[in-house]
């Protein structure tokens, strides 16, 4: 059976990351001088020469879009750069996806965390995830196409398969479409009798887009296929809803975000086993910061998670 990691990565920040152009030869920097544009991100890379400045970020950072994505409703048709509006809506032309993108994050496993943050006072929390954590360690994420890959039969109009975490090497299969985010499936790398191969029918809404304030929506899946080379059937159900927005500072920088609760509940039999989990959605970023509850967490605002993930540079 997965991992309790992998049970909720295809939920988490993975699904639905926004990232660099994994294929993009960007020149290594010090300075801005050492860079055609003048900009030398945090990342230790030069950020492109046709970056407009109001593409960046208040501190002059530039945000890790692709900047080779299709321009659309959302997007500079010159630059095709996405622009953050900061209007509390995250629409699906400021959720860049597809395969080719890269992200990289720091991650933390069974740590304390305070997922309530602090109240400003006017209607919006900060959650402040920037500080070190025991065992912080950077996990770079590519969204990779299904082209050639043993599975890509199995999985239709899938669009890109992403790792579910850095302890396992299982990849969520996923699509997009103009209003929705969809997890397909979960499958292994390689193929055999030790296989992973599930598919979610129906397939389970990761994201609903437009994101915002309020917004609820819910999956009643059945998984079936093979699991590490056993036969599974069981019911997962996913429940959403965007419940608050305010700041999210991750190592990479202070975010306006919107948070997604997400409750997982999977029955096995007579079984049943519940996590909870946030993420945090930002325009133009995807989802920049994830925490996910140990099994079968019994309060909504948690302070012990099994995994947290927050955009790093």
């Amino acid at each position: 059976m997965l991992t309790r990691r992998a049970e909720m990565g295809a939920l988490a920040l993975l699904a639905a990351l926004a990232g660099c152009d994994a294929t993009a030869p960007q020149p290594r920097c010090v300075t801005g001088a050492d860079c055609a544009s003048g900009v030398c991100q945090s990342d230790g890379l030069c950020a492109p020469p046709q970056d407009p400045p109001d593409a960046r970020l208040p501190d002059g950072r530039v945000p890790p879009v692709d900047a080779g994505l299709q321009p659309d409703a959302g997007r500079d048709a010159g630059s095709g750069l996405c622009r953050p509006n900061e209007d509390g809506v995250v629409s699906r032309a400021e959720a860049p996806f597809g395969p080719g993108l890269m992200a990289r994050y720091r991650t933390a496993t069974d740590v304390g965390v305070d997922t309530a943050g602090a109240d400003l006072g006017d209607g919006r929390r900060r959650w402040d995830f920037s500080d070190a954590l025991p065992g912080d360690h950077d996990f770079d994420v590519v969204t990779e196409p299904l082209d050639g890959r043993w599975f890509a039969d199995r999985y239709p109009g899938a669009d890109y398969v992403a790792p579910l975490g850095d302890d396992t090497d299982l990849l969520g299969v996923f699509r997009i479409t103009e209003t929705q985010l969809e997890l397909m499936g979960v499958v292994s790398p390689t193929e055999g009798s030790g296989r992973t191969e599930l598919t979610y029918e129906p397939p389970v809404k990761v994201l609903v887009f437009p994101l915002e304030l309020g917004a609820r929506w819910s999956t009643d899946a059945r998984v079936t296929g093979v699991a590490q080379g056993l036969a599974a059937n069981f019911g997962e159900t996913y429940e959403s809803e965007v419940d608050a927005r305010g700041e999210l500072v991750t190592p990479f920088a202070p975010l306006e975000a919107l948070r997604v609760r997400t409750t997982l509940t999977r029955t096995i039999g007579f079984s049943r086993t519940v996590v909870r989990q946030f993420s945090f959605a930002v325009e133009c970023f995807g989802t920049a910061a994830t925490v996910v509850s140990e099994d079968d967490e019994t309060e909504a605002e948690f302070d012990r998670a099994a995994e947290i993930r927050r955009l790093g540079f």
